[in-house]
């Protein structure tokens, strides 16, 4: 299974309203398929320019290691050698905080993840969530 475009817009539909309703700063979401490739992006409306890269850091890390941006956070903390060297190894392209989001489907799978930057970290994390599991799929933030 893979997350289709519908689903992606959704998710990001979903996000930009959960982070509209609960007063966040503008938001920026990205959906990534199992790959790491992009499958949809939007920036909300006063988001800053550079939460592209931002967003897709978050959500890149966590496919390419299979672990959320939490999980990444605090392997960070405990073995920053570690996800240094992930990180070069990524080029660069890896962020590894909450807004990171890893998305499986009913078996389990990892299927893509999302990523959302302009708010708090763990706000990110919320607003990504919500939209994920709008559309029957798991978060794992």
């Amino acid at each position: 299974m893979a997350i289709t475009l519908k689903q992606a817009r959704e998710i990001i539909r979903v996000a930009f309203e959960t982070g509209a309703a609960k007063g966040m700063n503008p938001l920026s979401v990205v959906v990534l398929d199992a790959g790491g490739n992009l499958q949809a992006f939007e920036r909300s409306d006063g988001a800053a320019p550079g939460r592209f890269d931002i967003a897709r850091g978050k959500a890149y890390g966590c496919v390419m290691l299979g672990i959320a941006g939490s999980a990444q956070m605090a392997r960070a903390e405990a073995q920053a050698y570690f996800v240094a060297a992930a990180g070069g190894a990524f080029g660069g392209k890896m962020i590894p905080v909450p807004g990171g989001i890893l998305v499986r489907d009913e078996t389990g799978a990892v299927i893509g993840a999302v990523g959302v930057t302009g708010d708090s970290s763990d706000n990110d994390a919320i607003a990504g969530k919500a939209g994920i599991e709008a559309v029957g799929l798991t978060a794992e933030i």
